[in-house]
């Protein structure tokens, strides 16, 4: 008998990942394929469009077939697509890409534009319209460094997309963006009229066609056949507009309601706190929710599971190990100070020439020392932007972890401990994919599914308030450590950027 299901798959910096979920939200099948993004010079992190989609094939082909191995008749009512960003994507009247695509924040090559954009606009004018300062997350000024720096290029440019989107084109033929990952193309859209704006669109993106605008969970159209023949989704199947992977993690831990914090902890750390109302503040991003009527402060630290993973491959112990040995050391981390800035940093400092610190270092210290204070160091980056969301009025009432990094009792447990934050938990975190799934489900469902019932809270990680002092102490040192190296720390930013090798992978 044909088992219903819908297929979810999100596009992320280091890999993609699918999930095959039944009508109640049970796992059928997964599968994820690792990928590399492209470095070629400092501050640009690049990747190949064409991965995006033969992943998305390799995956659906992968998890169909692994549920028939297992006796199972799936049949695919519905396609959830989700991925990183905001990404710049520009491709030309025949959908081919006119170049690799530009990532989000990390990608941090647009300076000059985001200087001559605020020039031109006005600092109050953009975020009146577009609701937050313009910064390394903005998706506009990296549509004009293309315009800017690769003319040629540029002038072939037709079409713009992300990842979900890119995904939702080839599955349909839809062009559509959702409003989400609309909100994040500043200065291109306006946040209160939830609408592109006209006159800056036609002024810094001439010649682009502007996609139509869905929210997440609306159904961008049906598979087609030349689809269907590639990925083995029934063609006639729909699929959603999808967003960018954060916000379809929140929603994949059912993080997406007023009050809500989402706190995702992947290659790099992302918060989102949702709410009613625009806020605007400087040093956060403000955007359009994932559903009508939200509207979210968000936030992301450039590194997070990236740190840890240099520090596994400096060492060459593995994580088991590392977490054995940073639990062994003690809360500080027996007198060391790190600042995780070592791809540069995103919210709140918003500064793409920090780099990373330790302070403390004798030769007393060890392996573990330097794992837990890179924890430590993540903790004290979400710390930094929880109270920047409060001070700029979020109201932050439930907070739940989610990705891969929750794994780990440990880190969990540090970052409460230096935040004092209560983190709920969920019984699957297998994150982004599983959101998209979700949003497709609810998209062709007679009776919404809820994601409470998919996906129950399991866990509660509380704080230690004995603790609370000593890392009240450290969060002061931490702010510190950055001001007091700032001016130091740009000019070995510099130099770097003259000696940095041509290509580098991640």
């Amino acid at each position: 008998m044909p088992l219903q299901c819908t297929l979810g798959v999100d596009i992320g910096t280091s890999s993609s990942k699918g999930v095959l979920v039944d009508e109640g939200g049970r796992i059928v099948a997964t599968a994820t394929l690792a990928h590399d993004v492209s470095r070629p010079r400092a501050g640009w992190v690049e990747m190949d469009a064409h991965v995006w989609w033969s992943e998305f094939v390799a995956l659906a082909t992968e998890m169909l077939v692994s549920a028939r191995s297992d006796g199972l008749e799936p049949e695919v009512v519905a396609v959830g697509v989700s991925g990183m960003g905001p990404c710049v994507l520009l491709t030309d009247e025949n959908d081919e890409p006119v170049r690799a695509a530009i990532l989000y924040g990390v990608d941090t090559r647009a300076a000059a534009q985001v200087e001559r954009l605020t020039e031109e606009l006005g600092t109050a004018e953009i975020v009146r319209i577009g609701g937050s300062h313009l910064s390394s997350q903005a998706a506009g000024p990296k549509i004009a460094w293309i315009a800017d720096e690769e003319p040629e290029a540029y002038a072939r440019a037709r079409r713009l997309f992300m990842p979900a989107s890119w995904l939702a084109r080839r599955l349909t033929g839809a062009y559509v963006l959702d409003h989400q990952s609309a909100s994040q193309t500043s200065p291109l859209y306006d946040v209160d009229a939830a609408a592109w704006h006209d006159p800056w669109w036609r002024r810094f993106a001439p010649g682009i066609e502007a996609p139509a605008l869905l929210w997440a969970g609306d159904i961008a159209g049906t598979v087609t056949d030349a689809a269907a023949a590639e990925t083995g989704i029934p063609a006639g199947t729909p699929v959603i507009a999808g967003t960018i992977d954060a916000w379809t993690e929140a929603v994949s831990v059912g993080a997406h309601e007023p009050g809500d914090l989402m706190l995702m902890y992947g290659t790099t750390m992302f918060l989102v706190a949702t709410g009613t109302e625009t806020l605007r503040t400087p040093s956060m991003w403000t955007t359009v929710g994932a559903f009508p009527g939200t509207r979210n402060l968000a936030g992301g630290l450039a590194t997070s599971g990236a740190l840890t993973a240099w520090l596994k491959d400096l060492t060459g112990a593995g994580y088991p190990t590392l977490l054995a040995e940073a639990e062994a050391s003690e809360p500080g981390a027996r007198g060391l100070v790190m600042l995780p800035y070592f791809a540069g940093e995103r919210t709140p400092i918003l500064d793409p020439d920090a780099r990373g610190v330790i302070a403390g270092l004798t030769l007393g210290h060890g392996r573990g020392d330097l794992y837990r204070a890179a924890l430590e160091a993540t903790a004290m980056g979400v710390r930094h932007n929880v109270e920047t969301m409060r001070a700029a009025g979020a109201d932050i009432r439930r907070i739940v972890a989610v990705g891969g990094g929750t794994q780990g009792a440990l880190w969990l447990q540090i970052v409460s401990d230096v935040t004092g934050l209560v983190q709920e938990v969920p019984a699957t975190t297998i994150g982004a994919s599983y959101g998209a799934a979700f949003l497709a489900a609810a998209a062709v469902s007679s009776q919404k599914p809820r994601i409470e019932e998919w996906n129950p809270m399991t866990a509660r990680v509380s704080p230690d308030r004995a603790l609370a002092p000593l890392y009240d102490e450290l969060f002061e040192r931490y702010l510190d450590l950055y001001a007091s190296t700032r001016g130091l720390v740009h000019d070995l930013a510099a130099g770097q950027r003259e000696h940095e090798p041509q290509e580098v992978r991640a």
